[in-house]
């Protein structure tokens, strides 16, 4: 199977030579193919995405207009799902449109109108998360003007941008911060768009909440506890999506605006299959749930590997238990079984580690046990 980077192909990059020299007569596809192919293979997915869009800049026009022109006239025709489409003869789409966007965001600015529309034609056959974003930067206002046009698209990936392209912590992209520091003006694009007809723009909502969750977890619980308002299932569903971080850490506000109150249980115990365990090997953890509520409880059940880092300190990780409706008085018994594993996100020390259970957002007390490991 070939590595994703292969997106950006010989192949693509003389596919988009020939498409330029058809929409603009002073395009030279050779020189544009020579500055991209001795150094292509040696390059990463966006780095291959960055020198494409460096070789066409150089051969494009130096007016922001006119070259925003000719990118939109080499798009492919059909925008109506070519996402995920391979480029072709027609035009482009898929991967071959993120190289156009950084062009457009990196060099656009002063055409800054036609820039966001060209970024908007750019966004039926891809995605232009990460061009906008230099629009917000420069002049967040004037952007959020033009986008709140947008939440009303007929096109379901011109209404994404509007959520997906102002996430203010949005993966491989630059960081908004004023978006960061206040989200407010973003706030009322996203109540637009939480009942979007297609779960793939609700979802993006879903996870710019969460991204605002981190850096003012009350703001988005008081949203959450707003919205729930008349909700219908798939709001609810993008609401608990949204506040996935805040329920995965135990916040209590949050949990009660999906019902979770503070559990009325007998004291939690968690008992452990072993008080050694090696990597590759499995540990249970077991506990007995006794309500001692006088009605059904609605429960979720983690459980908390508080793990040792080099320093002797333990640190929480959580990782999804159970959810389960308890009746008055009833017990039910809580069984996971955790294998210790090497992963390429944390490195495991030797030493005495713990369990806790996490019922509603409230820890048990703690079982220890020791992991035995090679030291890093």
């Amino acid at each position: 199977m070939e590595p994703f980077k292969s997106v950006y192909s010989p192949g693509l990059v003389s596919l988009i030579g020939r498409l330029m020299s058809r929409h603009w007569a002073g395009f030279k596809a050779g020189a544009f193919e020579n500055a991209v192919l001795p150094g292509l293979e040696a390059l990463e997915l966006k780095a291959r995405a960055q020198l494409i869009a460096d070789a066409l800049h150089a051969q494009l026009p130096g007016d922001a207009e006119e070259r925003n022109r000719i990118l939109t006239a080499v798009l492919h025709p059909d925008p109506l799902d070519h996402a995920a489409a391979p480029s072709d003869e027609d035009g482009i789409c898929g991967w071959g449109i993120l190289p156009l966007t950084m062009i457009v965001g990196q060099h656009g600015l002063d055409a800054f109108d036609s820039s966001m529309a060209a970024l908007a034609e750019m966004t039926k056959r891809f995605s232009s998360e990460f061009g906008i974003r230099h629009f917000l930067l420069a002049d967040q206002d004037r952007a959020l003007l033009i986008m709140s046009r947008w939440a009303d698209d007929p096109n379901r990936h011109v209404r994404r941008l509007v959520s997906e392209g102002t996430r203010p912590r949005l993966p491989w992209a630059m960081q908004l911060p004023a978006l960061r520091a206040d989200p407010a003006p973003a706030l009322p694009l996203l109540t637009r768009l939480r009942d979007d007809p297609e779960e793939y723009v609700r979802r993006s909502v879903a996870n710019h909440l969460n991204d605002i969750a981190k850096d003012h977890p009350t703001l988005v619980t008081r949203i959450a506890r707003d919205w729930m308002d008349g909700a219908d299932q798939p709001r609810r569903a993008l609401l608990r999506h949204a506040c996935r971080g805040l329920i995965k850490a135990g916040d209590a506000d949050t949990l009660a605006v999906f019902g979770r109150m503070p559990p009325r249980l007998a004291p939690v115990v968690p008992h452990l299959s072993a008080d050694r365990v090696g990597m590759g090997e499995d540990l249970t953890i077991a506990a007995n749930l006794t309500s001692t509520a006088a009605g059904p409880q609605e429960l979720t059940v983690d459980y908390v590997l508080h793990f040792r880092k080099a320093n002797g300190q333990l640190s929480p990780k959580v990782f999804k238990g159970a959810t389960l409706t308890l009746q008055a008085g009833e017990s039910r018994e809580f069984r996971r079984t955790h294998r210790f594993r090497e992963v390429t996100t944390r490195r495991h020390y030797p030493g005495q580690h713990a369990i806790t259970l996490r019922v509603n957002g409230q820890d048990s007390d703690s079982v220890a046990f020791h992991l035995a490991c090679a030291a890093p």
